[in-house]
């Protein structure tokens, strides 16, 4: 199991950095090609928004083995990327977008079927500490890749960082293929478990599922509403230069990446439900300590925000994850990364206009949305709340 663990972090490590890098760069590439920076921006949507449709992609991962689906979307990514070679001038900003496209859609797939390998591959137990290190690694690498890509950027062009991040899936591949998998779903899910709408029912139909998924959602949506306003405190309210944005973005990274590390024995003690509520209380005292007129709290405030986001993230994979049937498990976990992630779309643009009226009422707004979320989690009888802690630590009393 020990030898599995480290394999998921390998790929964590690996894929997070060649999207990362790619990512960042895509943006860069566009926008030298032509100019536009609404362009530019275009390409993180066509990222983000296939997400919208995960309850759909997640079907297919429990109709297919689905080790080899997530190999074979590794693979066809790295053709797709390759296809980037044809890129010459702004004639062909196109296919930035079409591949843009594509690594959505994986990110989609492979995420979900990750999730759902990773209960064949490891014990219960572990469950919780691998999601928190493979969520450790991918902080880390989205400080370290997006300037080791724009440094490749700026040396080779855009086709150098094409060749490493293509590169980087299929070494991803290689090890999917070298995990052990000791539990298997021998058969696909029952003809009644095919329509769209199973993925909602299983997940939001059981309190240990759908209450951390919720409490994850609504802390991810907030940090995306939060960004302009933070931006505005920075600049407007603190008087700092933009730069300083870069120490707010590095804190955030290492309480993400300490969070990481430690969520999971909190998981394992405490579980799943109570890690959500404790990580959504943290990013909205997060929220509250960015207000304040002195920049060393908007830094601590951004470490503790970093803390508590992944502590949401992470105690809603692992409770999929834990109560999940296997041969829904990829519908489901789609479903899941859909609720999480899927209202990005609208609270960005939504944070960008509250930030018109000035950096602090959007954070206030923020956190009190987050600890709303929490006091209705926590309003419920004594009896039921201790059944459910229960259930919720022993998923063989489900």
């Amino acid at each position: 199991m020990r030898r599995n663990a480290g394999l998921f972090v390998a790929i964590s490590v690996l894929s997070g950095f060649g999207s990362s890098a790619m990512s960042l760069v895509a943006g860069i590439w566009i926008l030298d090609l032509t100019g536009d920076t609404g362009l530019a921006a275009l390409a993180g949507l066509c990222v983000y928004a296939p997400v919208l449709a995960g309850p759909w992609l997640g079907g297919l991962l429990d109709r297919a083995p689905r080790r080899p689906l997530v190999i074979a979307v590794n693979l066809l990514l790295a053709v797709a990327l390759l296809a980037l070679f044809a890129v010459r001038g702004p004639g062909q900003t196109w296919l930035i977008f079409a591949v843009s496209s594509v690594y959505g859609v994986s990110y989609v797939l492979i995420d979900a079927g990750e999730t759902a390998l990773l209960p064949s591959a490891l014990s219960p137990t572990e469950l919780g500490d691998v999601n928190g290190w493979r969520s450790s690694a991918q902080e880390g690498m989205k400080l370290v890749a997006p300037l080791a890509g724009a440094g490749l950027y700026a040396w080779r062009g855009g086709h150098a960082v094409v060749v490493l991040s293509a590169a980087m899936p299929v070494l991803v591949a290689i090890l999917y293929a070298t995990v052990r998998l000791s539990r298997t779903p021998t058969e696909g899910p029952p003809q009644r478990h095919r329509g769209l709408r199973t993925g909602l029912s299983v997940l939001f139909g059981q309190r240990a599922t759908g209450v951390p998924v919720v409490l994850a959602a609504v802390a991810i949506a907030m940090s995306g509403f939060t960004t302009a306003a933070v931006y505005t405190i920075v600049v407007t309210q603190l008087r700092l230069p933009t730069t300083f944005l870069g120490v707010l973005t590095s804190a955030q990274g290492a309480g993400s990446i300490i969070g990481g590390l430690i969520v999971g024995r909190l998981i394992a003690g405490r579980g799943p439900v109570t890690v959500g509520v404790a990580g959504t209380m943290l990013f909205a005292v997060g929220c509250l300590a960015r207000c304040l007129p002195w920049w060393p709290a908007t830094v601590t405030g951004a470490a503790v925000a970093g803390v508590g986001l992944p502590w949401t993230l992470v105690a809603a994979v692992t409770a999929v994850q834990t109560h999940t049937p296997s041969a829904l498990l990829g519908r489901v976990s789609a479903t899941a990364n859909t609720a999480m992630f899927g209202p990005l779309v609208a609270a960005i643009p939504l944070g960008s206009a509250a930030a018109h009226l000035g950096g602090r009422p959007p954070l206030i707004a923020a956190a009190v949305i987050c600890l709303t979320a929490v006091a209705a989690t926590l309003h419920r009888p004594p009896a039921l709340r201790h059944a459910h802690q229960t259930a919720e630590r022993d998923p063989a009393a489900r």
